[in-house]
């Protein structure tokens, strides 16, 4: 009984081996081995190639926008927004009587004719809580003295925005631009209040 078995499969495994081994003969070729070099591209008569010689030149140190004048790097100012569906004349009026409450910022100035605003906004304390290290070492524990420690810039030093409100389809923009801090202050203000989108 032994040798039938093996009689058996002994030529199986040996024509498996085969047909498992041979099937590569049967493939065709691959796309990539028959590949071909192409023409390379060619400018169309008429168009000239842009100029590359300036494409590399590293500029002179203090060449730069900033230059040696300003030691202080100025902040950009950003602009925010929303909008209301009052038209441009009454949002003007209803944010004027919010700003003469006088907790979102002091108007400085106005003008009707355009429906601009100039206000000056208190940054206010310093948001947060104190990092992990100051409350493990004591420090952060009087407020008050930290805000006294703090530049001036982050106690309450006065920043400009300007707010100005704008037709918008059937209803109005209103668009604060200035200091990122004070932008956000007035416009989340604003939001809040006159409930818009």
């Amino acid at each position: 009984m032994k040798k039938t078995s093996y009689a058996l499969v002994v030529p199986a495994l040996l024509l498996s081996v085969l047909v498992v081994s041979g099937c590569g003969a049967f493939r065709s070729k691959k796309d990539w081995e028959r590949a071909q070099q192409e023409a390379p591209l060619e400018i169309p008569p008429g168009l000239d190639t842009p100029s590359t010689s300036a494409a590399l030149v590293i500029p002179d140190v203090g060449s730069g926008a900033g230059g040696a004048s300003s030691s202080v790097p100025s902040a950009a100012p950003v602009s925010d927004g929303f909008v209301l569906t009052d038209d441009a004349d009454a949002a003007y009026r209803r944010i004027g009587e919010l700003l003469s409450v006088g907790d979102v910022g002091k108007v400085t100035a106005h003008d009707d004719a355009t429906h601009t605003y100039q206000l000056s906004v208190n940054r206010g304390k310093p948001e947060g809580r104190p990092g992990l290290f100051r409350r493990m070492f004591g420090g952060g524990k009087n407020a008050d003295q930290d805000a006294k420690d703090a530049p001036g810039s982050a106690q309450g030093a006065m920043r400009s925005v300007v707010l100005t409100v704008n037709a918008s389809g059937t209803g109005s923009e209103v668009r604060a631009q200035g200091d990122a801090d004070g932008v956000r202050r007035v416009i989340d203000a604003l939001k809040s209040r006159m409930g818009s989108k």
